[in-house]
């Protein structure tokens, strides 16, 4: 091939070369660019309260472009809420980001056991059980807690058998559960407040999801209904990482920013 051939055939093959060489590094860029697959944020509420608890985080993360479901916890006893909160569960495709507070820790600690996509477990001044352990134990086995029997109204009910319902009392509604909220509205939380049975408070936990999945706790310093101590022993015990908050025992409505900032570091560290 003579020289006046070469030197353009030499020069198409650096173009072509560079082409091919950015598209494959465009199509490789593409790739490693898509947004990773945000988890499903389900939010388990406790005792006493109900899923409208969570309006401010559920808020905060749709508009991130989470999806979220706030099911509401039937109350009736450990091993049966668990069954049916792993029920809605078993229904959500990807991974998900499992959240309770209060008696709802008990509930997820139990619902997560057995569903793979459950990739983290986020406990908001919540109870955190071992397997065989009560709340009733949990919940006296530091000083300081303000549910005791005489902040308690029991109410027999029929259904499934018979059992008795626990409420708080107007009188310590406040003080014991939410007394950095404003008076106006803790009134109507106690008016308001769905109870839940003996059974919940004194079944014992199955073996525990967060002996395999990790788990992060917001563990509330002014909590009179959980004792901080206790918190911080089932946070320990748990390996959750742990953030603390200056809070009542529902740092969620009182605190609904560092609850979702929590939320957020347990869905990003499910990203692969």
């Amino acid at each position: 091939m003579s020289r006046l051939f070469r030197r353009p055939l030499a020069v198409l093959t650096v173009v072509v070369g560079s082409i091919l060489g950015a598209t494959t590094l465009a199509a490789t860029s593409q790739a490693t660019d898509r947004p990773a697959v945000k988890p499903t944020v389900v939010m388990v509420h406790g005792g006493w309260a109900d899923s409208s608890g969570w309006n401010a985080e559920i808020r905060s993360l749709t508009e991130r472009g989470y999806p979220v479901i706030a099911p509401a916890n039937p109350l009736r006893g450990l091993s049966t809420d668990a069954t049916y909160i792993r029920s809605v569960l078993q229904t959500i495709e990807g991974p998900i980001v499992l959240v309770g507070h209060s008696y709802g820790g008990a509930v997820i600690s139990n619902a997560a056991v057995g569903v793979p996509n459950v990739k983290a477990l986020v406990y908001v001044a919540a109870f955190a059980p071992d397997q065989g352990e009560s709340l009733a134990q949990l919940v006296t086995r530091y000083p300081g807690t303000e549910i005791t029997p005489d902040a308690l109204v029991e109410r027999p009910y029929p259904l499934d058998g018979g059992g008795t319902d626990l409420y708080l009392k107007a009188s310590i509604f406040r003080k014991a559960f939410a007394g950095d909220l404003p008076r106006a509205t803790t009134d109507l939380m106690q008016v308001t407040q769905r109870p839940f049975s003996v059974a919940a408070f004194t079944e014992g936990s199955g073996e525990p999801a967060w002996r395999s999945v990790p788990s992060w706790y917001l563990l509330a310093t002014q909590d009179n209904a959980i004792p901080p101590k206790a918190q911080e022993f089932m946070a320990t015990r748990a390996n959750a990482h742990i953030t603390r908050v200056r809070a009542s025992h529902v740092p969620m409505q009182s605190q609904p920013q560092a609850t979702t900032e929590l939320i957020l570091k347990a869905a990003h560290a499910t990203r692969p």
